[in-house]
């Protein structure tokens, strides 16, 4: 890891806040606002995505709702990419994929609008946390459904004690995992 990669780290994890027993009890939740509130520490991090789209070849960006759509929209337009939201069952118009997957704190469905992607396109998707990976796994079967292929999957901070790296490797099927923290 280079000072420079390093210290961009040091500082995206100055600037993400701990908030105890949020959403329940015991949950220690990771708060990215006041990164997101810092114009130098969002610079970084757009830049740092961007670059990772760029290495992998990525011709779009996936966002996943709803922090994922903060991340990857200024990334794509950094790449000079298209952005494709992710979002929950029932919030697109018109005709979408969707994929259910277990959670967390649940289960989920998520949908895609599936014209929007080509046989040609190389999707790198972005998000803010890798947990159980439960939602970036659903992401790259609804990618992989639509035709296009995945370029990767990048994320602010993953949870490893959560063993979502672990769920999301056969998913990945050889497409890397880019976390820029891990904790």
């Amino acid at each position: 890891m280079t000072s420079t990669t390093e210290s961009t780290r040091e500082l995206l994890l100055s600037r993400i806040r701990d908030v105890a027993d949020y959403p329940k009890p015991g949950v220690v939740f990771k708060d990215i606002t006041p990164l997101l509130a810092d114009p130098v520490a969002f610079t970084a991090l757009t830049d740092v995505l961007a670059e990772l789209c760029v290495r992998h070849g990525a011709t779009k960006i996936v966002g996943l709702e709803a922090r994922g759509f903060i991340l990857a929209a200024p990334v794509a337009v950094r790449a000079g990419i298209g952005f494709i939201p992710v979002r929950k069952a029932g919030k697109l118009p018109g005709a979408t994929l969707s994929q259910s997957y277990e959670l967390e704190y649940g289960s989920a469905e998520i949908e895609i609008h599936a014209e929007d992607l080509d046989a040609g396109d190389r999707i790198m998707v972005i998000d803010d946390v890798l947990a159980t990976g439960g939602t970036a796994e659903a992401s790259l079967e609804l990618i992989r459904r639509a035709g296009a292929q995945v370029a990767g999957v990048a994320v602010l901070m993953e949870l490893g004690f959560l063993a979502g790296r672990a769920r999301l490797e056969p998913a990945l099927a050889g497409a890397p995992l880019e976390a820029l923290i891990t904790v």
